[in-house]
C-alpha cells in the first residue's frame, strides 16, 4: 500500500488485556480496524502487573533495565514486554514495579500524575529504542496529554519522531489529569506552559496533562460530533472551553463504533441461545434465564429496564435513584449492574432490599464484564439518562442487542440515537432533552406504552439491531484525520 501510514496508538488501557471502561473497548478495536485497512498500527499501554497475565497472553521481554531521563536530574528504571492484540499488530507494555505493579485497581493512586508522566517518557523512549518513525502518535485522553507537549518541545526522546503528528482524542473532558480539576486551588493550577516539576516536587500533581495536549497537539478530536461541539461552551467546557474554542480549527468529532465481532448476539457464548435481527425470538428465552439467574419473577411479558454503566453522576445516577421510588411502582422490572459511586450504591441497594421482586443490584465491575451482554439480550431497555456524555459505548451495545436505549439528548448520544415516531417507525430509541425528573420519566413511559404494541415493537427491535454502528466507517475517519494532520507544517 503506497500511502501505508505509520500509527503509534498511546493508551492507558487496552481491552482484554486492561479494562475499566469503554477506552479499553476504543483502543482495542480502532487499532484492529486500522490494522485491516493495511496501515502500519502498534499500540503502547502500561503493564499493570496485578491484572494482565503474562502467560495467558504470551509476553516477552524486548528490553529490560532501561534507564529513563524525565529530566536533567530525575530518571526511573522500565523495562518493556511485547505482546500481540492480532497478527501484525504488536502491543507493548510498559512496566516498572513502584508505579503500575502494586495495586490491581488500573487508577487511584495519590500519585497519578507522576506515573503517566513516567508512561510518557518512557512510551517516548520505547519509539526511540524502536527507531520506529511513526507518522501520527495517537495519544489517548488524559494519560497520554504530555507526549504533544514534550514533542513540541524537543524533549529528549523525540529525535526519531521529528516527522511525527499528534492526535490527542478527548474521551472524556471531564479528567484531566490525576484527580478531580475543580478541587485544585485557583492558584495552583496549570497554566500550560512551564516546565514540568521534578518528580519530588508535591506541584507535580498540579500538572494538567490535557489542557497541554489541546495546546500542543497539531489535531485535537472528541468521540461524537455533538461532543466536539458542546465542549467549546462554558456549561460544558470543565473550564477548558476557552482553549479549546481557540483551536476549533483543529477541534473535530469522530464517533465511536463497537467491535462487531466481539459483540454478536447469533454467536456470543455467554448468552442461552443465540438470536439475530430476523429471528429475535432468543430474546424471550435470555430474559427468562436473565430473571432466574437473579431472582426475579420470570414473566416474558413484563417489561425490563437495565442500567449498565459506571454508577455515577455522569451516568444520570442522581436521577435513577431520585425517580426509583416512582418507577417501582410502574408494572416493570430493573437490573442495574456495575460499580461506581458508593453514595449511589448504597442507594440502589436500599431500594432493592425494599423491593427484591422488582430490582436488582450488582455492584460489580467485574460481574459487570461478566453478564453485560446477557443483561442486554435478556432486557428490553437500556436506561442512560448522562448528564454529559462523550460517546457512550453502552448504547451501540445495548442496540447491537436489541434493547432500546432511554436517553438523554447530549453527546454522542445524540449522535447515535434517535427519537422512535410510533407513526412513521422512525427512529430507534426514546430520548429527551431536559434535566428535570418529568422529562426522563416521560421517556420512559413512552416506552413502555410502545412495548405493548407487540408487532411495531418487534420492528423497532429489528430495525435497531441492524443499524451500523461498526467501527468500519469511524476507522476511515480517523485515517482522513491523520492525512489532514500530516499535511500541517512541523512548526506551526
Amino acid at each position: 500500500m503506497a500511502n501505508k501510514i505509520k500509527i503509534v496508538h498511546i493508551v492507558s488501557e487496552v481491552a482484554p488485556f486492561s479494562k475499566t471502561g469503554g477506552l479499553g473497548d476504543v483502543s482495542r478495536s480502532l487499532p484492529k480496524a486500522q490494522n485491516r485497512l493495511d496501515h502500519e498500527v502498534m499500540i503502547i499501554t502500561p503493564f499493570y502487573e496485578k491484572v494482565i497475565d503474562i502467560k495467558k497472553y504470551d509476553l516477552k521481554p524486548v528490553f529490560k533495565n532501561v534507564k529513563i531521563y524525565l529530566n536533567s536530574v530525575d530518571h526511573v528504571e522500565v523495562a518493556y514486554w511485547k505482546g500481540y492484540l492480532m497478527e501484525d499488530l504488536p502491543i507493548y507494555f510498559i512496566e516498572n514495579k513502584k508505579y503500575f505493579s502494586q495495586k490491581k485497581k488500573l487508577y487511584g493512586s495519590s500519585h497519578e500524575n507522576a506515573r503517566f508522566l513516567i508512561f510518557d517518557v518512557a512510551a517516548l523512549k520505547l519509539l526511540s529504542l524502536l527507531k520506529f518513525k511513526a507518522d501520527i502518535i495517537h495519544c489517548h485522553d488524559w494519560q497520554t496529554g504530555l507526549i504533544p507537549f514534550y514533542l513540541k518541545n524537543d524533549f529528549r526522546y523525540s529525535k526519531t519522531l521529528k516527522k511525527a503528528k499528534t492526535i490527542f482524542t478527548i474521551h472524556n473532558l471531564v479528567f484531566q489529569f490525576g484527580h478531580n480539576w475543580w478541587e485544585t486551588p485557583l492558584a495552583d493550577r496549570d497554566y500550560g506552559r512551564r516546565r514540568i516539576p521534578h518528580l519530588d516536587d508535591p506541584s507535580i500533581e498540579n500538572i494538567n496533562f490535557a489542557k497541554r495536549a489541546i495546546l500542543f497537539a497539531d489535531i485535537i478530536n472528541t468521540v461524537s460530533e455533538q461532543y466536539r461541539d458542546e465542549i467549546i461552551t462554558k456549561h460544558f467546557g470543565q473550564d477548558l472551553q476557552r482553549i479549546l474554542k481557540n483551536r476549533a480549527d483543529r477541534l473535530f468529532g469522530i464517533i465511536n463504533g463497537i467491535d462487531y465481532n466481539a459483540y454478536n448476539p447469533e454467536n456470543d457464548t455467554s448468552l442461552w441461545r443465540n438470536y439475530n435481527y430476523a429471528k429475535i425470538s432468543g430474546k424471550t428465552d435470555n430474559k427468562k434465564g436473565l430473571q432466574k439467574k437473579f431472582g426475579l419473577p420470570v414473566d416474558a411479558e413484563i417489561p425490563l429496564l437495565c442500567a449498565t454503566s459506571r454508577v455515577t453522576f455522569q451516568k444520570g445516577f442522581e436521577q435513577i435513584v431520585h425517580l426509583l421510588p416512582q418507577l417501582l411502582r410502574l408494572e416493570a422490572q430493573f437490573i442495574v449492574i456495575g460499580s461506581g459511586d458508593k453514595k449511589y450504591i448504597r442507594g440502589l441497594l436500599k431500594i432493592a432490599r425494599k423491593h427484591p421482586k422488582k430490582i436488582v443490584v450488582i455492584p460489580s465491575h467485574e460481574e459487570n464484564q461478566k453478564y453485560e451482554t446477557l443483561v442486554y439480550a435478556g432486557s428490553d431497555f437500556l436506561l442512560l439518562p448522562s448528564v454529559h456524555e462523550p460517546c457512550g459505548i453502552n448504547q451501540l451495545i445495548a442496540m447491537r442487542y436489541g434493547c432500546i436505549p432511554i436517553v438523554r439528548e447530549v453527546g454522542g448520544l445524540f449522535d447515535t440515537v434517535s427519537n422512535y415516531n410510533p407513526s412513521t417507525g422512525s427512529g430507534s430509541g426514546f430520548t429527551f432533552k431536559g434535566e428535570d425528573d418529568f422529562s426522563f420519566y416521560s421517556a420512559i413511559i413512552r416506552g413502555m406504552e410502545n412495548y405493548r404494541h407487540v408487532d411495531s415493537w418487534k420492528r423497532l427491535i429489528q430495525k435497531t439491531m441492524q443499524e451500523s454502528n461498526s467501527w468500519e466507517i469511524p476507522a476511515k475517519k480517523y485515517i482522513k484525520l491523520y492525512r489532514k494532520a500530516m499535511k500541517l507544517k512541523t512548526k506551526e
